[in-house]
């Protein structure tokens, strides 16, 4: 990413590569080990919306924009579905992460 990331947010990083790849995956590569960096290029503007606490389906739609427009796909139900459970994912892990470095800075 170019910056030096806190324990926290390398774990946040880290999910978020985790999840893009294993649960968005539109185009089906997540059992390939030779495409685990298919995803690359869209990781670090979701990385960057995530901690900057995105408005609600901003993410979601960005995914579904990477789907319609840069890999030509067909923007379905499934799709917007599946770009929802990213965002609810990614959301949940921000918030678990960061209340766990609350509880540490208050103990």
């Amino acid at each position: 990413m170019g910056q030096n990331l806190s324990p926290h947010q390398n774990e946040l990083y880290r999910r978020t590569d985790e999840v893009l790849h294993y649960i968005w995956d539109p185009i089906g590569v997540a059992g390939v080990p030779e495409a685990r960096d298919e995803y690359d290029s869209y990781f670090p503007h979701v990385f960057s919306l995530l901690v900057n606490n995105p408005k609600a389906g901003e993410i979601q739609n960005y995914l579904i924009k990477i789907e319609g427009e840069n890999m030509g796909l067909s923007v379905n139900d499934n799709s917007r579905n599946r770009a929802k459970e990213v965002e609810d994912i990614l959301t949940n892990y921000r918030d678990m992460i960061y209340e766990k470095v609350a509880r540490e800075f208050t103990a």
